[in-house]
């Protein structure tokens, strides 16, 4: 569908919109406005949405981190409604072809052996990964491993264990105290970092602190290290693959399962299929993964677990099989998105695209660094994050109003960007780029001049 056909529709749908009212929607995210004119979107095409006033929008944030495809790519709709015109929906207590694929396709993408439990999201992706676990070590002779490590400003969900593993203080404020059994450990942040020095050594005695906690603690009672490759939400820090290499050979030594949640930085976002493929001969023992495995398409999330620890839960004993199920699941239509999504990714070298164009394009915004608020550009493939500061020898973070200032900005200019908003008590300082992966030469070219002239105007 062109530009034209979409705005002729949005007009269309625009008369109906306007006599709709949101009164019974509680958005997420928001704090109480009685005043405030939230935007309502009602179309869209590649990296750009239309609201309800038929204004142009470029998704800078995918969404939420999801629609790498960007919007309206047809031949997904279609995967869609064929697979709902063959089967409407069976449950994964038995089997369906789309699933049984893409559980396939997801171990190739892999790179190992592994076995896939579907779920709907990235939170229940991790729930399920932190049941397993436990169960794993428990029907291994470990019954005392039971806690989780994460780090200090990761983001891996919203439901009960996963709002535990998350470290973010003001994202649990009210909600406390979570489940038993999740600790956290300091992220490899060397723009702050406490050690000081070369960023690189920086990195690798974050990831040593790793090891004191699990010694600490007492690695008999260590299950599982949760980790995304790069934290997103919580600023989008980017740590050396030496890092990731480090913790993987921690966790080896101690026996501690190794999750990466791939949830943000899976399906190309980074230059890689998984973002953990940067940090070479790392092989997790769970990768759990949402957003783009459908490109926000349907929901869909993802633990896919190594085989050797798939084998333990086939051992005879009442209460020795994964007692999990997820409703919806694995949807037939889901999976179907899911393949077609994989398919595009692959058929279109979206993920060389993103490491050309990332560096290419996006990598322009480095150039904001001779900017006294810019602390720091942070970058891997069409993830990108600016840390503002009001001086870039006090490194004291930019205040709220100001960093609202800079979006609000961005938006009537027609670009959305995010920022780290609700996770670390005064630090909501680091804006958030991470538009669709099919973005064009041009989109990309907007987003680095808008974003580039609205800082340059503070």
């Amino acid at each position: 569908m062109k530009w034209g056909q979409i705005m002729m529709k949005a007009e269309v749908e625009m008369s109906h919109v306007a006599e709709k009212t949101t009164s019974h929607l509680w958005n997420a995210m928001h704090r109480y406005n009685p005043d405030a004119q939230d935007m309502m979107a009602v179309s869209g095409e590649g990296s750009w949405f239309v609201d309800a006033d038929g204004k142009k929008y470029l998704d800078g944030v995918s969404g939420l981190w999801c629609l790498n495809l960007g919007y309206g790519r047809q031949e997904i709709a279609d995967a869609a409604a064929e697979q709902m015109r063959k089967l409407t929906y069976f449950p994964l207590t038995m089997n369906h072809p789309p699933a049984v694929e893409l559980a396939g396709k997801i171990s190739q993408l892999l790179g190992g052996d592994y076995q896939t439990f579907f779920s709907n999201s990235g939170s229940e992706a991790n729930e399920t990964a932190f049941k397993i676990v436990r169960q794993y070590h428990n029907q291994t002779g470990n019954q005392g491993k039971y806690k989780f490590i994460s780090r200090y400003r990761a983001y891996h969900g919203s439901t009960l264990g996963a709002l535990s593993a998350t470290a973010q203080a003001n994202r649990r404020v009210k909600y406390d105290p979570g489940a038993p059994g999740f600790l956290h450990v300091y992220p490899p942040y060397s723009y702050r970092s406490i050690f000081g020095g070369d960023p690189e050594e920086s990195d690798l005695k974050a990831a040593q602190m790793l090891e004191e906690m699990i010694n600490w603690e007492g690695e008999e009672t260590v299950a599982a290290f949760i980790m995304e490759p790069f934290i997103s939400g919580g600023g989008v820090i980017i740590p050396f693959p030496k890092y990731i290499q480090r913790v993987a050979e921690i966790c080896k030594k101690h026996n501690v399962l190794l999750i990466m949640d791939e949830v943000v930085s899976g399906y190309g976002r980074t230059g890689k299929m998984f973002g953990f493929m940067h940090a070479e001969g790392v092989q997790p023992d769970i990768v759990t993964m949402a957003k783009g495995l459908t490109s926000g398409y349907l929901p869909l999330g993802a633990t896919a677990v190594k085989s050797e620890i798939y084998d333990v839960f086939k051992q005879t004993g009442k209460d020795n099989h994964f007692r999990h199920v997820s409703t919806y699941g694995g949807h037939p239509a889901a999976c179907a998105v899911a393949l077609k999504n994989i398919e595009i990714i692959e058929k279109e070298n979206i993920v060389e695209r993103v490491h050309e164009l990332g560096k290419a394009k996006l990598g322009k915004l480095h150039a904001l660094m001779d900017h006294e608020n810019v602390g720091e550009v942070r970058q891997v493939g069409f993830l990108l994050g600016l840390e503002m500061v009001t001086d870039k020898q006090s490194k004291v973070p930019l205040d709220e109003a100001k960093m609202g200032e800079i979006v609000g900005k961005c938006k009537e200019k027609g670009l959305i960007i995010g920022k780290n908003g609700d996770t670390v008590p005064g630090q909501n300082n680091v804006l958030i780029i991470a538009p669709p992966l099919t973005s064009t030469e041009a989109d990309l070219n907007f987003v680095v001049e808008t974003v580039e002239s609205v800082i340059r105007s503070i």
